[in-house]
């Protein structure tokens, strides 16, 4: 990296499957290399990026799936910050692998997530065996939570967006706001509940479309 600095929320040494940092950004820094697939969400300021000969410019809520041994430059300007996902891909025979993304969050029609009117949904990457993992954007209104207490195989990371509200881990309760980071590893109960007088928002990350197997 040059002229950026990383600030490392979770990573394989910690033993997650994936790693996922925020890149901050002074004028002119840019990432560097990765050996593995990347996903870029500008979280605020403005990203330039170069690939296959095309520049692109990506404003807050602007996003880009780059995939794994794609060459490509991230730039940012002075004050720039976006959260990285990079994680080894792990490829499926007769799967074609997951091809350039380059989009916004504006872009991507929400869903409810049940019959919850008061949280919405965004995958901003397409539900397709080709792609091993997925992001998505979550809203909560006011008081509004996830139905039930969830636990399963995929692990996640989370970071908050905006608002903030109290997350259950395990046993334990964690109040969360604006910039704090989560990780969760496979079947860790957890559940959400927004709290406050906006709404909350967080970007998050699991592993997909693959058999908890297949990687032993």
């Amino acid at each position: 990296m040059k002229a950026c600095s990383a600030i490392v929320h979770v990573s394989p040494a910690l033993g997650a499957k994936f790693a996922e940092y925020t890149a901050e950004f002074e004028a002119g820094g840019e990432l560097g290399a990765t050996p593995a697939q990347r996903f870029i969400f500008v979280i605020e300021g403005e990203v330039k990026l170069e690939v296959e000969g095309q520049s692109s410019e990506l404003g807050a809520g602007g996003y880009a799936y780059l995939p794994e041994g794609l060459q490509h430059r991230v730039v940012g300007v002075s004050g720039s910050r976006a959260a990285v996902v990079e994680k080894v891909y792990q490829a499926v025979d007769s799967v074609e692998r997951p091809r350039l993304i380059i989009s916004k969050e504006d872009a991507v029609a929400s869903h409810l997530l049940g019959d919850d009117a008061g949280v919405q949904v965004k995958c901003l990457l397409p539900d397709e065996m080709s792609f091993d993992f997925a992001v998505n954007t979550m809203v909560y209104q006011p008081g509004s939570s996830l139905s039930m207490v969830e636990m399963h195989v995929m692990e996640h990371g989370l970071i908050m967006l905006e608002g903030g509200g109290i997350y259950r881990l395990g046993d334990s309760w964690y109040p969360v706001t604006v910039g704090d980071f989560i990780w969760m590893g496979p079947w860790c109960p957890q559940w959400f509940g927004a709290i406050g007088k906006v709404p909350a928002k967080y970007l998050i990350y699991k592993n997909w479309n693959r058999h908890p197997l297949a990687s032993l």
